[in-house]
Order: structure tokens, then sequence, then C-alpha cells
């Protein structure tokens, strides 16, 4: 029988029964904040994947006693099985090719992509660990998981009980800790050893270099001769992330700068990064929706590109449901423009192609926050899915282009 110290009532609980019929519980941990299973079944490596994937199509989960690597190519095979559907083949096939990505279908392909990675998601997150109150594992062949598990979570609290997480999200984090290890190379930062940044679980990898080269590129706004402080160049980096904006410009000479966070995970991670990178003096964190207090020469935003709700933390930093962060920088950047000063818009128009926003629009919000497009740098994306012709939203990746846009005061 698996036993703890009783958990504040904050802390949900799973509950299963042991093949001895002794009820057991633990605490429920899910990132995305999936509701905690309400059947759950005993599992290992006996068990097949067409009647794994059953119990998890039909709501039931699977928490698993077996080898640690049988685990995993369980899960795999249930992957396939999903992959397999004719729902999602169909879905895959919604969008002909050589259909215009702007139309309406575009935005009906987004939707029933995004809901079939959703009943994927589902699905594959029924097979479920029982983690030790230290987040250690005790499988047969289990890796040694704490680090990663602790980056996650926290550390473990004294007392704490055991832990129950599906094998799907702890594949993330030792993903996410394998980022963290290695980094990711930044060839705007300069030449290697010291060019990398490292991104934190929970927090947006920037693996697609081409919207950084653009903040790399850009010229800096100058104050107007005879402007009190002239010679300084403060800047706001908003929604900072992992600092590698602030860390590109204060390397382009740029600031005092003040990069804002609202999520802790954000702000511990860029400041491990711009301490590594040898910019934290050049660099204030602050904790804060959107603006600093004052005013700045140059105002960054990289906000998410696509207006639609995120389904876990980590895709916060891809979706922004209704444009909330996007309208909400374009009509706070006004009050916070020196005379002469910039904002800078990193944008992707992917979301114009989906359908999901058009191009007037955002050039309306432009207008009616008192702003004017002073220039715009465009890149084409270099990832892998704008070339991959089978995803299903390939018509607008590869129609896709990243922008710059550089924003100044209407001068009456």
């Amino acid at each position: 029988m698996l036993t703890g110290p009783s958990l504040p009532a904050a802390h949900p609980l799973i509950h299963w029964t042991t093949p001895d019929g002794v009820a057991a519980s633990a605490r429920w941990r899910s990132e995305r904040g999936a509701p905690v299973p309400q059947r759950v079944v005993l599992a290992d490596d006996t068990i097949t994947a067409d009647a794994a994937y059953r119990l998890a199509c039909a709501g039931t989960a699977l928490l698993w006693q077996g080898d640690f690597h049988n685990a995993r190519q369980l899960l795999q095979a249930m992957a396939r099985r999903c992959d397999a559907t004719p729902t999602r083949k169909k879905r895959k096939a919604a969008q002909p090719a050589g259909a215009s990505s702007a139309s309406p279908d575009g935005a009906e392909a987004f939707h029933k992509h995004r809901q079939a990675q959703a009943q994927r998601a589902r699905i594959l997150g029924m097979v479920l660990l029982r983690f030790e109150p230290d987040h250690t594992l005790k499988l047969r062949r289990a890796p040694d998981v704490q680090r990663a598990c602790t980056h996650a979570w926290g550390v473990a609290e004294t007392g704490a009980m055991h832990s129950v997480a599906s094998l799907r999200e702890l594949l993330g984090f030792t993903s996410a800790e394998e980022w963290r290890r290695v980094g990711v190379e930044i060839p705007a930062l300069g030449a290697p050893p010291h060019n990398r940044v490292f991104p934190h679980y929970g927090v947006f990898s920037p693996v697609r270099g081409e919207y950084i080269d653009l903040v790399a590129q850009a010229p800096l706004p100058v104050a107007p001769p005879g402007q009190a402080g002239a010679g300084a160049q403060p800047v706001f980096d908003i929604g900072t992330g992992t600092g590698v904006l602030s860390a590109v410009l204060a390397r382009r000479g740029a600031g005092p700068i003040t990069a804002t966070d609202l999520d802790p995970r954000a702000l511990a991670c860029a400041r491990e990064n711009l301490t590594q990178l040898g910019v934290s003096e050049r660099v204030t964190l602050l904790q804060t929706d959107l603006f600093p207090a004052g005013k700045a020469m140059l105002v960054v935003c990289n906000p998410p590109w696509l207006p639609a709700r995120a389904s876990s933390p980590v895709e916060r930093a891809v979706y922004d449901e209704g444009s909330r962060m996007l309208q909400g920088y374009l009509n706070g950047l006004a009050a916070h423009l020196l005379p002469g000063g910039e904002g800078w818009l990193i944008l992707s128009d992917l979301a114009e192609h989906l359908g999901l926003r058009s191009r007037a629009e955002l050039m309306g919000w432009i207008a009616q926050a008192g702003l004017q497009v002073l220039g715009r740098l465009d890149a084409k994306p270099r990832h892998s899915k704008a070339s991959n012709a089978n995803d299903p939203l390939h018509s607008a990746r590869s129609a896709e282009v990243t922008s710059l846009w550089r924003l100044g005061l209407v001068v009456p």
C-alpha cells in the first residue's frame, strides 16, 4: 500500500486500488491542467498496445508498474495508433494542396488540427507513473529523473507524499532538461562558446533564429539632439522569456535595459542566461504584466503569434487568446516611448495565412493606439515545419513571414 502525509485540499489526489484490494492515493500533478483521472488501472509489461489504447480512449488511466523502457515503447505504439486513426487522416487532408491559406478553410484546418492535438494529448496522457516523494522513480531501468522533475516541480517539500504524473509529461521534462544542459546556439550573440542560451522547462526555447536576427539587424533609435539624457538608450524588453533579446541588445550597446515577464520561471531563466553571458549588469529584471514604469527609447515585444487559447503553460509562448498581449502592447506603447523612440513589434503573419487575424486588423490596432509604422524588416522562417509538406498546416506555414515592425508616435 502506498501512503503518505495528507496534503492540503489545494492539491488534488488521484486514487486507485492495489492488487491486494487496498485503496491507495497520491498527489496528482499535471502541468497542462488535465483533470484527475477517475478510472485508474494498474498496467505492466503484459498489456498490449491495442488494449492500452482502447482503455485510454475510454478515459481509463494506466498506472505503470513494469519496466520503464517498455512503458516508453508502449507510449510510442499508442502514438502510432493515434496518428493512424481515420479521423486524423481526414483532418490531415482537410486543406487541399494549393488552397489559399488565408481562406476560411485555413482557420478550419487550424482548429481541427488543434482539436486533434488535444485528443492525442489526452489519450497519451493516460499512461501514468508514480514518483517517490523526492521525485525519483522506482521502476526497472528507470533513468535518473530527479533533477528534471525538480526543475519542473520545485524542490520536494518536507514530508511530501508520492506523486503521479503522465509519462508523456515526464518526457517533456527530460527533453527540456537536455535543452537546459546543452543550450541553444545564438549566432547573433557572437562567436562560440559565449553565444548559447539555456532554456528552462516551461520557457519557450529560442530555436527560431530569424526573429533574433531581425533584432540584431534593425537600426537602433537615436534620441533627438538636445533631449535630456540623449546619450542613453533606455530599453524595455516586454515578455523577456529566456532573456535572449535583452542579451542581443546589450551586446549591441543598447541600455540600460529593463526586461519584464509575469512568469517566475522565465525570470529565473533570464537571470541565469544574462549572468552567464556577462550582460546582467546592463539588464534589470522585473516581474510585471507588460510595461515597467517610465519611458524608453526602444520598447521591444515578441508576443505569442497565434490568437488562440493555450492548453498548457508551455503553450502560452505560442498562443495569445484574443490577442490580449499584442493589443496590450500596442495600446500601452505610446505612453512608454520617449520622443524619437521606437517600439519593435516582432510578429509572424502565420495567423493571417490561417484566417485567424487579418492584416487590416493589425494595422487598425496600430493606428488606434496613436502609432505609425516607421519601417519593417522581414525574414522567412527556417524551421523544419515550413518545408514539411505532410504538416496539416503546410500551406500556411510555407507562406509565413516573420516581421519586425518599427513603430513610432504619430506626430501632430
